[in-house]
């Protein structure tokens, strides 16, 4: 609070200055090629992992180990890091990021080649993996998913029966009703923002781009549009939904003493009504139902509440991806661990998410998507590079957390301003930044 930051293009150019002046020289531009024997691989490699809890628990240990038994010349380390996103950027700005890593978002899509080996052609890959197109380059991609998710909200099946809800709403004003209802009926919080941590108002929220519209190009779109917010739009849409939510009275009464790990607890419990998070959180909410002793079946999972045709639509989008530091001297091995985690550990299906192969079957999780017809969309990332240039340049931030606080802070009048003042200030700077960054 109060520091100056920098964007995160201007970010991304520091650490490209300084990543082209390290004391290594030029990195080498080899691609990190799938070892064809294992017992030709051999060196030490450090993993950077956002997945602290994991690291903690031993679950990763168990995962080297596991994957010692077909690589026995390779050790793997692993880095637990809370604040990731920070603290990664950082480390970035020298050769010394671990030999694996999830690509931090404050990496320009463009710059990858600058900062991570290329694993192989984008036309070969798409074949075998998901959202291979998120860290494609030339052509190249830089990164493979350590699962997907799709778009929706987790929710207490048994707090909404209580408050008479039993089908899943058609549009926004349903959504809304249901809330009511379940705040007059019940006593419980029916939604809650996550406002202090922040997070959970940027990414699963962007995340409903395409979803709204059930267009698999609706986020591409953005790059060739000067009104986001236009009344009808997915934006428009998502970012109304969630004003009228705070506006109402539905979600918790001081958003700024929020707690992540404690609404696992309070959902599970019943005491709050939903969340946006997508569905990687719904083992997550399980596991909080288990400890609170409370049945982890009561745990949902609903779509966004627009259709399209008569059908509800769900985005699939890429969870953080895997890479290879380009500086690292051991890319056959750190290869290996990414091939092998994603194929043969069975981190997506105990994570209850989408597997990046394309052969896996879809989670259990998702089984009421998939009996209720729910349509699954692959969200195009094609011109994510021009979309977060734009981005960036409006200094919006589509994917973090401050102009939705923003929001939140309009809609219960911690700050002055009209919903639609505020639409067109956005539409007014994204427009702005187009005829800069964007064509």
């Amino acid at each position: 609070m109060g520091r100056k930051t920098l964007s995160a293009a201007a970010l991304s150019a520091a650490m490209l200055a300084v990543a082209g002046c390290s004391a290594g020289g030029a990195p080498s531009r080899e691609t990190a090629t799938a070892p064809s024997d294992p017992a030709s691989v051999s060196g030490t490699i450090t993993v950077l992992t956002h997945r602290t809890d994991l690291v903690q628990d031993g679950t990763m240990k168990r995962y080297a180990e596991q994957f010692g038994k077909v690589y026995p010349k390779v050790k793997v380390k692993f880095e637990g890091i809370t604040d990731y996103e920070g603290e990664v950027k950082i480390r970035m700005n020298t050769d010394n990021y671990g030999d694996v890593l999830m690509i931090p978002a404050a990496i320009s899509k463009g710059d990858y080649p600058k900062f991570f080996a290329p694993l192989g052609d984008t036309a070969s890959l798409r074949a075998t993996y998901r959202f291979t197109d998120k860290t494609d380059v030339g052509g190249k991609t830089y990164g493979i998913a350590t699962f997907g998710t799709a778009d929706g909200f987790v929710y207490n099946k048994a707090l909404w029966k209580r408050a008479g809800i039993t089908t899943w709403p058609t549009t926004p004003r349903q959504f809304l009703d249901d809330l009511k209802a379940i705040r007059d009926r019940t006593g419980a919080t029916p939604y809650y923002t996550n406002f202090k941590d922040g997070w959970p108002l940027s990414s699963p929220w962007t995340n409903s781009v395409g979803s709204v519209s059930c267009d698999a190009k609706a986020s591409d779109a953005l790059a060739g549009t000067d009104k986001p917010w236009a009344a009808g739009s997915d934006l428009d849409v998502i970012d109304t939904l969630l004003y009228d939510i705070v506006h109402d009275g539905l979600a918790e009464k001081d958003p700024t003493t929020t707690n992540w790990e404690n609404s696992k607890s309070l959902l599970a419990k019943g005491k709050i009504g939903s969340m946006l998070l997508g569905s990687w959180a719904v083992t997550q909410m399980q596991d909080a139902a288990k400890k609170a002793g409370t049945d982890p079946d009561d745990i949902g999972f609903l779509p966004f509440p627009v259709q399209k045709d008569g059908r509800f639509c769900a985005t699939l989008l890429s969870d953080y991806q895997q890479a290879v530091n380009v500086h690292s001297e051991h890319k056959a091995a750190a290869r290996a661990w990414i091939d092998w985690f994603t194929e043969k550990s069975g981190y997506s299906a105990s994570e209850g998410a989408v597997s990046p192969l394309k052969s896996a079957p879809l989670p259990s999780t998702l089984k009421s998507f998939v009996d209720n017809d729910v349509t699954f969309i692959e969200r195009s990332e094609a011109k994510t590079a021009e979309v977060n240039a734009i981005d960036n340049a409006a200094e919006i931030g589509l994917n973090k957390q401050d102009y939705r606080q923003k929001l939140v802070d309009l809609a219960r009048g911690a700050q002055k301003g009209s919903l639609q003042d505020y639409f067109a200030n956005l539409d007014k700077r994204w427009a702005e930044a187009r005829q800069t960054a964007g064509s």
